[in-house]
Parts: structure tokens; sequence; C-alpha cells
């Protein structure tokens, strides 16, 4: 079956090499000049353990089994990754509360090894932190995100599959039993397909407007969370990541290591109504004030603006979160075509998992 993948992020990426490697002629289609320009670029480049989602849901049953998979991966891929654990961190009373239900939230998505400490045991692994207790979460890690897409462009390749880069999708249509893609760009033209994957990260609900008979109503409304950076200008002072309770709109402001043991912070939620890449520098006086609940000794004028992120949201600010949408033929009524909506964290972590569900649609 000749397969096409629209979007070259890291879980179109992923579900490319899962149809490839399932025996597929597969093609990815990016609009763009190279992988993992967009969402999959500008993240944490954490390794979540699945403990906060709501059991049952697909951002809990995918970030749980992605996670082990991607461990699984980098190890025999040659991915550099470090399983370095989290302490989620809690500073009084009604956020140690909140810890306590994220361990039986944790506990329910089957998440292993799992402990509530008391403050003198998270300084001991910690000792800048200041907290009365903390859940320890041994199983999430860092990785290489940019190491990974690279790792699975790689083996996609190795099993014949191609990406065309500076290739957007301009509409597509059924003809027969297959799909006729207009591309546009250098190469434009058409070409026809056995299914489809929108995997387009910001651009998905553009993209299904333009799928002849794609229903209105099942598009989803697109929100726009950037997600602000903040890097640390001295020398790292923890080696674990080291979150807060989560937040409206994301998790908190935390501490993340990368590999090379540098600390920066955040992303935080700024809600914006369309995509933008700077991050003002005014936020760090709110980055300043949250950090320094948990981490008094945070010298002043050590943050610096880094980078930031835009998350494809389904749901905006004072609404609950929205799961992930794996919309296939069972939603909108056309066959072989899977469209994802609202990939945003978990999804790095999920995204070995999420192709096979995806792959599966497909057969």
């Amino acid at each position: 079956m000749q397969i096409l993948v629209v979007g070259a992020g890291v879980v179109g990426l992923a579900i490319a090499r899962a149809a490839a490697l399932a025996g597929h002629d597969v093609t990815v289609a990016e609009a763009t000049g190279g992988i993992g320009n967009g969402v999959s670029s500008r993240n944490s480049e954490v390794i979540h353990a699945g403990i906060y989602y709501a059991t049952g849901s697909l951002r809990a049953r995918h970030s749980t089994r992605g996670r082990r998979l991607l461990y699984e991966f980098c190890a025999t891929h040659g991915v550099a990754h470090k399983k370095c654990g989290k302490l989620i961190v809690a500073t009084n009373a009604a956020e140690l509360a909140k810890a306590e239900a994220l361990l039986a939230q944790g506990h329910k998505n089957g998440v292993e090894g799992l402990e509530l400490i008391g403050g003198n045991a998270a300084r001991a692994l910690e000792a800048e932190l200041a907290c009365v207790g903390a859940l320890l979460s041994p199983e999430s890690g860092i990785v290489d995100s940019h190491g990974l897409m690279r790792a699975l462009w790689g083996e996609l390749a190795d099993h014949g599959g191609m990406i065309a880069f500076a290739t957007p999708v301009e509409r597509m249509h059924r003809a027969g039993s297959q799909w006729q893609v207009q591309f546009g760009g250098r190469d434009a033209g058409t070409v026809t397909f056995d299914a489809v994957v929108n995997s387009a990260g910001l651009g998905a609900q553009k993209l299904a407007r333009r799928i002849e008979g794609f229903p209105v109503d099942k598009v989803p409304p697109l929100v726009l969370a950037k997600g602000n950076y903040f890097g640390f200008a001295g020398r790292p002072v923890f080696s674990r990541l080291v979150y807060p309770t989560p937040a409206d709109g994301g998790l908190g402001g935390h501490v993340t290591v990368d590999l090379a043991g540098r600390m920066r912070f955040g992303p935080d939620v700024e809600w914006i109504d369309e995509e933008s890449y700077t991050v003002d520098p005014r936020r760090a006086d709110a980055f300043y004030e949250r950090i320094r609940t948990y981490w008094p000794g945070l010298p002043a004028g050590s943050l610096l603006p880094d980078y930031c992120g835009v998350r494809p949201k389904l749901s905006g600010p004072g609404q609950p979160q929205v799961d992930f949408v794996v919309a296939g033929p069972s939603v909108h009524a056309l066959p072989r075509l899977v469209c994802l909506f609202g990939i945003e964290s978990p999804g790095l972590t999920s995204s070995l998992s999420l192709a096979e569900e995806v792959v599966g649609y497909l057969a």
C-alpha cells in the first residue's frame, strides 16, 4: 500500500517508520525544508512517565506505553537519552494534596516506581529544594529530540521510505479507491496514494479543511498557547527534572536539565492569537516569583530568554484539557484517512505508541 504522511515532526516520522516497517511504500510530505521544524523542535525534550492524564485517555495510554517503547528505541538506535527522574514538588498543604492525587492517578495509569516522599527526603536528593513533600517519578527522563527524529528518518529510509521537503499539500480528494493529492512547491503536481495520514501539527486543522468531503464539524478548534523558556546563567544546581504541581493549560514552569547538564526553566502558558516565536524578557518576573517558591536561592538576574514553542491545543483558558484526537474512518467516514489533532505534550513521549495505532487504522 502506498501511504502519504503529511508532516515530518516526531509523530509523523514515527508513523512513517512504523508504516515502512510494516511493508508499505511510504512518502512523507513536509512543507518546510527539514525535519522537526515545528512543534517537535520547541519542547522540553522530556520523556514523561504518564502520571497526569485521565485513565483510559489517549494521553494516558500512549504516554505510558510510548515511554517504554521510546527508552527501548533510544537504547537500540544510539539516541542520547537519560532516565534522570523527576520530582513534582509541593510547597504547601494544598500542593501536597495535589501531589497525592497525582500519585493515585499515576498508579491508575500503570506508572512504575512512583513514591510520595517528605521534604527532607526530597532535599536529600536535591539539596537546593524548599518543599514540604514531593512525588518522585524515577521513570521520567530526557532525550535528544533531534537525534530521535534523525534515527526515525534513518530507519524510514532504510526501509524504502522518503521525505519530500518544501512540499505543501494544497488539497486532496477521493478518486475511486484512492486519494488524489495535489502538492505545491517547486515540484507541484498531483500524486495518487492508497492512504493518507494528516500529522501536520499546527497545520492539521487547515489541512483537514482542504480534504474534499471531510466533515467540517469533525475539525476541532485550534487554540494556540505559547510556552516560553528561560535559560539559567550559572552552574546547574539540580540533576533531576523538578516540576511544581500543574497549572492551568500546562504542567507549570519547571526545571529541565539537558544532556549536557545545563538548566532551563519553562514552559509557561501564554495564550496567543497567532504563531509567534519571540520570548518577552518581561515574562521572567513571573518565572522568578514561581521558581523561588521551591528554589529560594534562585539568583537575581540569572534567567535569560531562551526559546519558545507553540502548543496546538484544542481547548482554551479555563477549559478542561481535551484529549488527543486521532480521527480515523469511523469518525469522518472517509476510507484510509487518519487525521491527528491536538498532539501537544506528551506527544514526543507518545510518538511510537501513536504510530502503532495509526498504522493499524490504515491496514
